[in-house]
């Protein structure tokens, strides 16, 4: 271990797993630590006898559940967009060809007490039952502005240059209803809070296409993807990545204490008494905790069930946004519900998550809205955790710390965190112009 690298990465979670591999595929030489005994930090994947024993405090999950080693239940549980930055990620390191990915039945949003399809094209939002007859028009018209909008062609942008036009105008333009504002912004360009309606508009059409082109991907229900067996996969896979292009990985390694020269660099990383030095340490805010602040909880219950979440057209994998406003709440919240069709639990068993930014310390109080949706539970596991955001500056220190996951069922926010951090440790944007057929045969079960 006594060994020089470019970068140390400590944790295994999956955002630490996807920076190690995009490092050593840029030649870095990389060393990856652990403190625990499997991979996948904070987003790893537990059996039925390990959720048992974490949030039940004993290893002996009663019989009618099934067998434990066909549960994989995500603590971190995140579908992919089919044309997202994540799956581009994929193509672009060519780990696509460790998973096999499914596509997701459904994607749903609460309005008015009860569960719509997203409608995401102008086709779609004529048989919407979301709006009325008139607003189903005006919300037309606008689908087919965002659906016609390309940067390049000018003819196609109406007058509205969207790099300084706010969302708000561009709405106001169309006369759509605050409801329909409200599945747009959420549902549909996935935006965590309404900050966006004052923001030039560009970010949310280019949002809106990216839903409606991974839609139309695999001509399913839903833009998402998601891979078999859950996303503990994912970690491993970045892993045999990292390894293929002489990245070293070693688990189970204690402490992993951070070192620092006098002007408060870190040069190295010592664990059971030898240190492996390095240029830079990437980690998750475990590992430095003094360098991080806490900026909320997110609270979050897992539930087992029997049967497919009610009126979402027994779908074996949905995900459902119920916005804040909806809630009369600060932050939206999102139920994610996977099956024994993505092979993440035994036949006939589905496993529901309903997760929301805690702002009570009682989720199951707080979540019961998204409870209310599933139907009968089998069981149920409450959790609560912290979220934390680095406070450093890695040009002093040379540590560059991950944030922790936020409570949203998919991975546009993760991903970006792994970008922007990836920028900031090589001082390039990551090209993620790829060929996205690329990954269609590791997809084909999503056809």
């Amino acid at each position: 271990m006594d060994e020089e690298y470019d970068v140390i990465v400590l944790g295994t979670g999956l955002k630490e797993c996807i920076i190690s591999g995009l490092l050593s595929v840029d030649g870095l030489k990389v060393l990856h630590m652990d403190r625990n005994d499997y991979y996948g930090g904070e987003s790893s994947s537990l059996n039925l006898i390990k959720l048992w024993k974490r949030f039940k405090g004993n290893d002996t999950p009663p019989e009618h559940l099934g067998i434990s080693k066909e549960y994989n239940v995500d603590m971190i549980p995140k579908f992919m967009m089919a044309n997202g930055a994540l799956v581009r990620v994929l193509i672009h390191t060519s780990v696509t060809k460790y998973l096999n990915f499914k596509a997701v039945d459904g994607s749903f949003v609460y309005n008015n007490g009860k569960i719509h399809k997203v409608p995401a094209t102008d086709v779609e939002a004529l048989k919407s039952n979301l709006m009325g007859l008139f607003e189903k028009r005006r919300a037309r018209k606008f689908f087919i502005y965002v659906q016609d909008y390309e940067e390049e062609d000018a003819k196609s942008h109406e007058g509205l240059d969207l790099t300084k036009v706010t969302t708000r105008e561009v709405i106001s333009k169309y006369g759509l209803e605050d409801d329909t504002v409200d599945f747009i912004g959420h549902a549909l360009a996935l935006h965590r809070d309404d900050s966006y309606l004052d923001e030039p508009a560009i970010d949310t059409v280019k949002r809106m296409k990216l839903y409606a082109e991974s839609l139309a991907r695999f001509q399913g229900g839903s833009p998402y993807i998601y891979p078999l067996y859950g996303l503990g996969e994912l970690p491993q896979a970045f892993a045999r990545l990292s390894a293929v292009y002489g990245g070293t990985y070693m688990l189970n390694k204690p402490e992993c204490k951070v070192e620092f020269d006098e002007s408060g660099k870190a040069y190295g990383v010592t664990s059971e008494g030898e240190t492996a030095k390095c240029k830079k340490v990437v980690c998750d805010p475990s590992y430095l905790p003094e360098k991080v602040k806490k900026v909320g909880r997110v609270a979050r219950a897992i539930c087992i069930m029997k049967h497919p979440i009610p009126d979402t057209k027994d779908s074996h994998s949905v995900q459902i946004i119920l916005p804040k406003k909806q809630l009369k709440r600060k932050s939206d919240m999102y139920v994610f519900c996977c099956s024994y069709a993505h092979n993440v639990a035994p036949k006939g068993k589905f496993i529901a998550f309903v997760s929301t930014e805690a702002e009570t310390d009682k989720p199951e109080i707080e979540l019961k809205p998204g409870i209310d949706l599933l139907g009968p539970v089998e069981e149920t596991f409450f959790d609560i955790y912290d979220r934390y955001e680095p406070i450093n500056n890695p040009e002093e220190d040379s540590c560059f710390l991950t944030n922790s996951y936020d409570a949203s069922t998919h991975f546009e926010t993760t991903v970006k965190d792994v970008l922007s951090l990836y920028n900031k440790i090589t001082g390039k944007e990551l090209d993620l112009s790829v060929d996205l057929n690329a990954a269609s045969a590791a997809e084909q079960e999503a056809a």
